[in-house]
C-alpha cells in the first residue's frame, strides 16, 4: 500500500525517489556532509587519473555511505513516527543504523586510503617545501586585518559581539580568510586543488554551523565570508609574488 502517494507510472516513481534524495540533503547535516565529501573525491579522482578499476572501487564505496546514510535517516522517521515516548527498542534499532553508518563511513576511507596513497606519496616533498616556504606573516597580517574590520564593522552597526552574532560573521570571516590564504600559498603546488578544496570546504561547515546555531543569518554569513576572502586576497595580490 502507497501510504501519502498517489498512483502513478515509472516517471512518477523517479519522481518520488528524487523527493527522497533532496529531503535527506536539507534535513540532515550528515548526509550534506557526506554528498560534499563524495564530491570532492570524485574531482580529485578525474584530476590524478585514477584507473579505472579505482574509480570503480570509490565509487562502490561511495554509494554504500550514502545508501547506509539514507537508510539510516529512513529508520530514525518510521521509528519517530511510531512512538512518541523512550523505547529501548527503538533507542536501539537507531543505534544499529547509525552504526551501519559508521561501518559504511569507515571502509570508504580505506578504500580512499589505498587508492590515492600511492598517487600522493611521490609528491609530498614538492607540497612539504612549498609548505615550509609560506609566507606565514601575511597570513597573520591578513587574520589579524579581517578580525579588526569585522569588529570595525559590527561596532558601526551597533550588532553583534566581535566573534557572535552581528553583520559580518566573524567566524566566517576567518574561515575564508585561511581559505584564500591556504589557495593562494600553494597555487604552484601539486596539491593545491586537493587543500583549497578541503579547507573550502571546512569554511562552508563553520558558516553553516552559525546559521544552524541561529547566531547568524545567511547574509552575515556570505558578508563574512566575502569579506574574509577579499581581504586576504588583496593583500596577497599586493606584498607576495
Amino acid at each position: 500500500m502507497n501510504v501519502g502517494r498517489t498512483p502513478g507510472g515509472v516517471l512518477q516513481s523517479f519522481n518520488f525517489a528524487f523527493e527522497g534524495i533532496i529531503h535527506v540533503l536539507r534535513t540532515q547535516r550528515n548526509m550534506r556532509i557526506h554528498f560534499a565529501i563524495a564530491v570532492l573525491v570524485l574531482v580529485t579522482a578525474v584530476v590524478l587519473d585514477v584507473e579505472r578499476i579505482e574509480l570503480v572501487a570509490l565509487l562502490l564505496a561511495i554509494s554504500f555511505v550514502l545508501i547506509a546514510e539514507m537508510l539510516n535517516s529512513a529508520v530514525e522517521a518510521g521509528i519517530d513516527v511510531a512512538t512518541t515516548s523512550f523505547d529501548p527498542l527503538a533507542k536501539l534499532a537507531k543505534d544499529i543504523a547509525a552504526g551501519a553508518v559508521l561501518i559504511a563511513t569507515v571502509n570508504a576511507v580505506a578504500v580512499g586510503y589505498l587508492v590515492f596513497s600511492d598517487l600522493l606519496k611521490n609528491r609530498s616533498s614538492s607540497f612539504l617545501d612549498k609548505l615550509r616556504d609560506a609566507p606565514a606573516q601575511l597570513t597573520l597580517i591578513a587574520l589579524v586585518l579581517t578580525i579588526v574590520l569585522v569588529i570595525a564593522a559590527k561596532a558601526y552597526t551597533g550588532r553583534g559581539r566581535p566573534l557572535s552574532g552581528g553583520l559580518p560573521s566573524g567566524h566566517a570571516a576567518i574561515a575564508f580568510a585561511g581559505w584564500m590564504a591556504a589557495t593562494y600559498i600553494l597555487g604552484d603546488s601539486a596539491h593545491w586543488f586537493l587543500v583549497s578544496s578541503l579547507t573550502f570546504i571546512m569554511a562552508l561547515l563553520v558558516a553553516q554551523t552559525r546559521i544552524e546555531a541561529g547566531i547568524h543569518s545567511f547574509l552575515e554569513v556570505v558578508s563574512g565570508g566575502v569579506l574574509g576572502a577579499l581581504v586576504t586576497l588583496v593583500l596577497f595580490q599586493l606584498f607576495w609574488s
